[in-house]
């Protein structure tokens, strides 16, 4: 940061000296964090308005576009999603659930006893707000009109095309990636969050139109997918980057990875857009992260990834110290502004939240980092043998543009925006395996020993 930035009644340094500043949208629905998963659930809606009100009191706002999203319909959804998944979760409630019968609510994975997705209050609308957030977010990317979108409320990435996985119900993800390969070509797909971005993964492993590149904890571990050998199928495959990583990742090991994956990424593939997903569990401290990474450390990979100055939509993900997601966004917020905010975190509705010292950055904990530079170096050398191999970035001849989602339209008409289906880019489902032979092919179950613990 330029010494000669100046400093403002929020105490943030502007006046970076760089080039063109990029534009920078953010997208915002002040019922978002209002919705409640059940007591003693780990995932907490509430999280969001704890970080808006950051993005607020350091004055970030005034920097950005704000825009408030337009709720997902049944249509858009169904874009990825099945419509018969689709239709369920928009009629399921509380207390309709037992007019459902258990082979529905097995089915779907929501709602029954010994799944972590429960039915509670405005599920549906909860989906309708982070899903539209993000469509919104791509569209405003696909037109030009920004240079970085920003959604926290999305990167639900465990949803799959029929069934609700580890706390997600729609895939936001994947909806936003479908709108991003109108325009362009080709879309690269990274995943810091420290479970393994399996839903969107699976969505596109046969294609070599969106490449995923996930770093997460792999072993007994939710979801126990993303080996190293997991690297995609047919015409996708070299294009499924998977880095499994065990406890402990530090600040300095886990960028040791991921700078020059990601340089190679950018070197070989060559993306047209970027959909980052900045997943807080992998921060020190999370409640169901085994990481050890602080806020500078997770925002080195959001810093770097913008260094690239290409179209980025930026979203949220796991997180379920909440008190850390709301720092870590807020700042990962000020990093996307080039901007530099205080330690001191200002005056705010949540600021209980932050005691004992009120700062806003972390302090690693004292623990072992369990990856040894001999397994991180190898995980690197195989990955950018990988990519090595790939035969230069995919062309793909683009017909005429489909129109974007409509927002004063109907979405529901039968064949609105009609983009096709996924069926031959989705694997078969198959228990947790990501390819035939490959990982150890068992679905690891969510740490529900979690849900007693108070955050």
């Amino acid at each position: 940061m330029s010494s000669s930035g100046q400093l403002d009644q929020s105490g943030i340094v502007s006046g970076t000296g760089r080039g063109t500043k990029q534009r920078v949208s953010y997208f915002y629905h002040s019922e978002v964090g209002h919705f409640y998963y059940g007591p003693s659930h780990p995932m907490k809606p509430h999280r969001l308005k704890l970080a808006h009100h950051l993005v607020l009191s350091y004055g970030l706002y005034k920097e950005m576009e704000c825009y408030r999203p337009h709720p997902a319909s049944i249509g858009e959804m169904s874009q990825f999603h099945s419509e018969d998944y689709v239709t369920f979760l928009s009629r399921i409630t509380p207390d309709n659930l037992r007019q459902f019968t258990a082979p529905n609510l097995i089915k779907y994975n929501a709602g029954a006893e010994q799944t972590d997705c429960p039915v509670f209050d405005g599920l549906f609308e909860f989906t309708q707000l982070y899903t539209g957030a993000s469509i919104d977010g791509a569209i405003k990317l696909n037109n030009s009109e920004t240079d970085i979108a920003i959604n926290w409320a999305g990167g639900l990435h465990h949803a799959k095309k029929s069934e609700a996985s580890g706390f997600c119900y729609i895939n936001d993800i994947v909806l936003a990636i479908l709108e991003l390969l109108k325009v362009h070509a080709r879309v690269l797909y990274i995943d810091i969050d420290v479970h393994h971005g399996d839903g969107v993964e699976e969505a596109f492993y046969c294609t070599d139109r969106v490449m995923t590149f996930s770093l997460h904890k792999y072993g007994d571990f939710f979801p126990g997918t993303g080996h190293i050998k997991d690297i995609g199928a047919k015409e996708g495959a070299g294009f499924s980057v998977n880095a499994p990583l065990t406890s402990g990742m530090t600040d300095t090991a886990y960028e040791g990875v991921f700078k020059p994956v990601m340089d190679k990424i950018m070197e070989v593939y060559r993306p047209g857009a970027i959909v980052l997903q900045c997943g807080a569990d992998s921060l020190t401290g999370d409640r169901l992260g085994v990481f050890n990474l602080t806020l500078k450390g997770h925002a080195e990979c959001v810093r770097h990834v913008k260094s690239f100055g290409v179209p980025t939509l930026v979203l949220g993900g796991g997180g379920y110290t909440i008190r850390n997601v709301a720092r870590c966004w807020a700042y990962e917020t000020s990093v996307l502004l080039d901007l530099e905010i205080p330690n001191e975190i200002p005056f705010n509705d949540y600021f209980e939240y932050y005691a004992p010292d009120f700062q806003l950055h972390l302090t690693p904990e004292n623990k072992e980092n369990q990856n040894t530079e001999a397994t991180l170096g190898a995980v690197r050398n195989e990955l950018l043998q990988q990519l090595q191999g790939l035969q230069g970035a995919p062309s793909v001849q683009m017909q005429e543009v489909p129109p974007e989602f409509d927002l004063k339209k109907e979405r529901n008409a039968e064949g609105w925006n009609d983009g096709g289906h996924l069926e031959d880019d989705v694997r078969h489902k198959g228990n947790g395996k990501t390819s035939k032979g490959k990982g150890d092919g068992v679905r690891k179950t969510h740490q529900a020993d979690f849900y007693d613990a108070v955050d």
